[in-house]
């Protein structure tokens, strides 16, 4: 079970629901930022919920790189250009 230490100061204002899925994997969800994180066991899941919440509040992540663009597969000049359409896959 995840505890909160001596200096985590949200640790009253944070509830989170912790769940085994059916194939196995965690769950962790964070009721009052509204995100939920897998991961293939309860501490792994939690901590992708750690950084998905840091993400989310504007504490973590990071606009990706154009490497990061290529990596998936897509022209980063491209992206730039096509607005707010999304593209075929995601409509």
């Amino acid at each position: 079970m995840a505890r909160a230490g001596p200096g985590d100061t949200d640790a009253l204002e944070r509830e989170i629901r912790l769940l085994k899925n059916p194939d196995g994997q965690w769950a962790a969800r964070d009721l009052r930022v509204g995100v939920t994180a897998q991961g293939g066991s309860r501490r792994a899941a939690l901590d992708n919920l750690d950084a998905v919440v840091d993400a989310v509040e504007g504490d973590g992540g990071h606009p990706p790189t154009d490497d990061e663009i290529r990596d998936l597969g897509v022209d980063p000049e491209v992206a730039r250009t096509q607005g707010d359409e999304l593209s075929d896959v995601l409509q």
